[in-house]
């Protein structure tokens, strides 16, 4: 459940390295319990986001709010509200499952119990394991079960299930959406759209560091960006028609030429949506270079 009560905000961000401009003038909210997907193409300015807000990473300038604290200035107390799921850990492998979450609970001042997280990633057949003895899906369990051992309020998961096989990817989505239920607030980035979809409740499109879009995940892009499409085949051609009543289309084809082939109504998807974005971006980015140079 979400509130209008921010627990992320950015106002202005900017971040240079020398000539190069990585993040320019971004601003956006997370509210308390949301789920916020940071979606972008490589090298857009997502990692250099996530890194100004764990902390990590000095900004150039603009403002930044986290849990009520500069990242820049946060000290012990307030990274121990924070949890932090990264591409790729580089934890020790010789120590067992429970034996590592036993371990990073003694850090936290309020740390989940280490049986109720173990049941949270579904990881009891293997608590007694060797880490390195794991699959590769059961250790990306173990990196989230690392990072929510500390009952964080704000959890940042970048790139979650790279590497999942699709049953994989479905059990961590139940998993993050029992935190979510759990009032836990999210900042995910991933490339797989459909995984945006499933678990975001806001997105925020990041393309050459600028912010180009941000809404509901219902809502990027427009309305006109999801205008159904009506696909069928008609005298060995294909034909595509955009229309908001694609239910009345298909009744015009079919008193037309009666059951046409192939026919299918397509709804745009996040991804296409997304897609459509970036490449827009690009377009107007060549553009505006084209100009410079004239």
């Amino acid at each position: 459940m979400t509130s209008t009560d921010s627990v992320v905000s950015v106002r202005n961000l900017h971040k240079r390295y020398g000539s190069f401009t990585a993040l320019d003038d971004v601003s956006f909210d997370i509210h308390r319990g949301e789920t916020f997907a940071l979606l972008g193409p490589n090298g857009a300015g997502k990692s250099t986001t996530i890194e100004i807000l764990e902390g990590y990473r000095d900004r150039t300038g603009g403002e930044a709010s986290v849990l009520g604290v500069d990242p820049g200035k946060g000290g012990l107390e307030w990274k121990a509200r924070l949890g932090i799921v990264l591409q790729s850990t580089g934890e020790s492998g010789n120590v067992t499952v429970r034996e590592q979450l036993t371990h990073f609970a003694g850090l936290y001042p309020r740390p989940r119990d280490v049986d109720e997280v173990i049941a949270a990633v579904g990881l009891q057949d293997k608590q007694k394991t060797l880490i390195r003895k794991l699959s590769g899906g059961q250790r990306r369990r173990v990196d989230v079960a690392l990072g929510i051992i500390g009952r964080p309020e704000l959890l940042f998961l970048d790139e979650p299930t790279t590497g999942f096989d699709p049953e994989a990817r479905r059990q961590f989505w139940q998993l993050i959406d029992g935190l979510k239920q759990d009032g836990t607030t999210i900042l995910l980035t991933t490339h797989y759209l459909d995984e945006a979809a499933q678990l975001g409740d806001r997105a925020g499109v990041i393309a050459g560091g600028k912010l180009i879009d941000i809404g509901g995940i219902d809502e990027i892009g427009g309305a006109e960006a999801r205008v159904p499409i009506v696909r069928w085949r008609e005298n060995g051609r294909v034909h595509d028609v955009r229309t908001p009543e694609p239910g009345l289309e298909v009744a015009k084809i079919v008193a037309r030429v009666g059951e046409p082939e192939s026919l299918e109504i397509i709804r745009p998807s996040l991804e296409d949506i997304y897609l459509r974005l970036v490449a827009e971006h690009s377009t107007l980015g060549n553009a505006d270079l084209l100009e410079d140079a004239s």
